[in-house]
């Protein structure tokens, strides 16, 4: 993992010193989204904002729009707010997050360009998919599924199939959910990517421990925890830890350890992370745990102390369900 992030710099700052030789504006906005998008997946999200901020700050759509056929990808501006979104959710800023991907569907919109319209989409439902509004979910997963057909976009189709599946399953539609969530993880498997595997992997464990299927779910919880220590994508790693313990409370010979354990570690990742967003969902599972003990003061002290921290998103599960607790706790 520390030799992910030491090439990831190392060739970041490589390519950010050769455009500021030929002090280039189309080369150092490449270079800070190169930075923004490979060390968000690694977990290094205040890092990766402020890179981000800095490819903002250089992007002129009328100037920079034509690197989206030049790169073969989407176009710069609306890339660097869909990462920002994702960044604004992890560090705390939820309402943030939510006019970041907005603005990036509008920009890709205004710009009539298909493959951005799409990785805006995407992004979109991943979002959402971190807020835990399955309805937002299913919508934006359906636009990129309808564009991804039309247009032949492999890569973003199995990546909205994922999404549309999980927001399936969580709307109770739960066999064609499962089967568009299985159908899309070997679409994804096929394109011979690995980017947001262990995401992808925690999605489908999140429906087995819904399922009553904790085994099966822990199954592909190991796998991502191993596929993150292979590369060092870490993004999702608090979250991994989080459901492994609430899986483990599924099974019948579970220990109590294990499970406090699983939570801890939860934290501890995403408070060194700086992803107050995760360290809040993680806090709540383990107060709830604590709360079943007996432990009312410590469950409360844990999780006022993060709760307080936030300054917005106070209309979110997550924010909701902390207060609930706390006010269960008082």
């Amino acid at each position: 993992m520390r030799a992910e992030h030491n090439t990831a710099r190392e060739l970041g700052g490589q390519l950010l010193a050769l455009a500021d030789i030929q002090q280039d504006s189309a080369l150092l906005l490449q270079a800070h989204l190169a930075l923004g998008y490979s060390l968000y997946p690694l977990g290094e999200f205040r890092a990766a904002s402020a890179h981000l901020k800095e490819a903002r700050d250089i992007y002129d759509s009328r100037r920079h729009h034509a690197l989206a056929f030049t790169y073969g990808s989407f176009d710069p501006g609306v890339a660097g707010l869909c990462y920002e979104a994702m960044s604004s959710w992890v560090v705390g800023y939820p309402d943030m997050a939510l006019k970041k991907i907005q603005q990036a569907q509008t920009l890709a919109n205004d710009l009539s360009h298909a493959f951005s319209v799409a990785a805006a989409s995407n992004f979109s439902a991943m979002l959402h998919h971190y807020r835990r509004e399955e309805d937002a979910v299913g919508e934006h997963a359906n636009v990129v599924i309808s564009l991804c057909t039309e247009q032949g976009f492999p890569f973003y189709l199995a990546w909205g199939t994922i999404f549309r599946g999980w927001a399936l399953y969580k709307q109770g539609d739960l066999l064609e959910g499962a089967r568009q969530l299985r159908e899309g993880l070997a679409a994804w498997r096929a394109t011979g990517a690995e980017l947001w595997w262990s995401h992808f992997l925690a999605l489908s464990a999140e429906l087995n421990g819904q399922e009553g299927q904790p085994e099966e779910g822990l199954s592909s919880l190991n796998e991502a925890l191993v596929f993150i220590e292979r590369t060092g994508e870490r993004h999702y790693a608090a979250e991994l830890y989080r459901l492994k313990g609430e899986l483990l409370l599924q099974l019948p010979g579970h220990t109590l350890a294990e499970v406090i354990e699983c939570f801890q570690q939860a934290i501890e990742i995403a408070h060194s992370q700086q992803a107050k967003s995760w360290e809040l969902r993680a806090a709540v599972s383990l107060a709830r745990l604590w709360q079943q003990q007996g432990k009312q003061v410590e469950a409360r002290t844990l999780l006022s102390e993060i709760y307080n921290w936030f300054t917005e998103g106070f209309d979110t599960k997550d924010m909701q369900d902390a207060k609930a607790l706390l006010q269960e706790l008082a």
